[in-house]
């Protein structure tokens, strides 16, 4: 399979214009390994943000949204094996929640921050200076596709060894394992509980150009509003907006 996927991206890519070396050199020093020129094309491909298909050099299928798709699907297993031998003792629904909060796309923009991708990404000129490189579901977005390049290129063991290494260096287990990833879901058990009716959200302003729009929410119960928040999308302003209302409350639930 590894062998199939490593001929598609190379076939796939023949006709780009070469890439910078500085910013592969730049990658290189990111990753940790040297990338040899015939897995060149894969690793430039995984940097490309779709807003580069503006200037007609290139496809759609040539950004790395392909190769995302394929790195999500590589992580989300790599990190089931990483957690099941990590905790030998603990149940299915422990290692479910605790692995949906390490490949949730704050998680991997973390990491990916830390690994300094911002500095290597490659958008189309009309975005460029936009701020699109500190994204955070484009840094996870990168990450996922820099994983799925590794794993065609270096086969599983060695990105096995590759994301273990970024889990242990970059995240801190104690605090996932105590960490609250869905506030909405609390708030609602929260009402529930009391035998109340729902909280309903509320999307009070949109601003930003439409690849980079900030949202305003508001949560309400019986026409109070409990808390606001803003985010980089929808669903995570109603999170920031449910934690507000959680700490308004007084209550909280791990």
């Amino acid at each position: 399979m590894i062998e199939r996927l490593k001929e598609w991206f190379r076939r796939g890519s023949a006709s780009n214009q070469p890439e910078p070396l500085a910013r592969l050199n730049t990658l290189e020093k990111s990753l940790g390994f040297s990338i040899p020129p015939k897995d060149q094309p894969i690793f430039t491909q995984a940097l490309r943000h779709r807003s580069i298909v503006d200037s007609e050099l290139y496809e759609s299928h040539e950004t790395y949204e392909r190769l995302e798709f394929l790195g999500d699907a590589v992580l989300d297993l790599i990190v089931t094996e990483i957690l099941f031998e990590k905790y030998p003792t603990e149940n299915e629904g422990f290692l479910t929640k605790l692995r949906s909060k390490i490949v949730k796309g704050d998680t991997l923009a973390t990491i990916a921050e830390s690994l300094e991708f911002h500095n290597v990404l490659e958008v189309g000129e009309r975005s460029s200076g936009q701020g699109i490189e500190y994204s955070k579901s484009i840094l996870a977005d990168v990450y996922e596709s820099v994983i799925a390049a590794i794993y065609i290129s270096k086969g599983y063991s060695f990105t096995f060894s590759f994301v273990l290494n970024n889990v242990n260096r970059f995240l801190d287990f104690d605090t996932l394992e105590n960490k609250i990833d869905n506030y909405k879901s609390v708030l609602m058990e929260h009402f529930q509980s009391e035998n109340a009716a729902l909280p309903s959200y509320k999307v009070i302003s949109e601003e930003g150009p439409g690849h980079d729009k900030t949202f305003l929410v508001a949560v309400f119960f019986d026409g109070e509003k409990l808390g606001e928040g803003s985010g980089k999308s929808k669903k995570k302003a109603e999170q920031v907006a449910a934690k507000n209302a959680i700490e308004k409350l007084g209550f909280s639930k791990k």
